[in-house]
């Protein structure tokens, strides 16, 4: 059986509600699924999992949430190598540049990613986010 965890900061909930979705995609498949805050989720923490979904929306100038998920990510990243890793969170504004900046350094970092784009949506997912949000999770169960 699979054991995923996912770790997310969700600031209006957003990417809460992804991370909920992701592990409903994940159990309907079969799989476990352990959810984190990134202050409870270490780079130690990464062996006891098959796959890890990161979720952080867009902030300020399309950059990660600074004071929490921002220091717990760089803390691991050393620690991704060939781990297999999917990439989600939510955005009001811009063209997704933080996911592509997130993507390459999990590209740089060794990381086995997903999907090479992350999941991104608009604001908060609607009935067609929610099933990719679905999927990422049966995809990461299945990993």
């Amino acid at each position: 059986m699979s054991k995923i965890a996912i770790v997310f900061w969700s600031g209006t909930g957003n990417t809460e509600t992804m991370a909920n979705y992701i592990a409903e995609g994940v159990r309907a498949a079969g799989g476990e699924v352990e959810m984190f805050g990134p202050s409870d989720f270490t780079a130690g923490q990464l062996d006891a999992f098959s796959a890890v979904a990161f979720g952080c929306p867009a902030m300020g100038s399309e950059v990660l949430e600074e004071d929490e998920f921002e220091p717990m990510f760089t803390a691991l990243e050393n620690s991704l190598r060939g781990k297999n890793i999917a990439l989600f969170g939510s955005y009001g504004w811009g063209d997704g540049e933080w996911m592509r900046d997130w993507r390459d350094r999990c590209n740089n970092a060794g990381a086995n990613l997903l999907d090479e784009n992350g999941l991104i949506v608009n604001e908060a997912p609607d009935a067609e986010g929610a099933e990719a949000c679905k999927e990422v999770g049966r995809r990461l169960a299945a990993w």
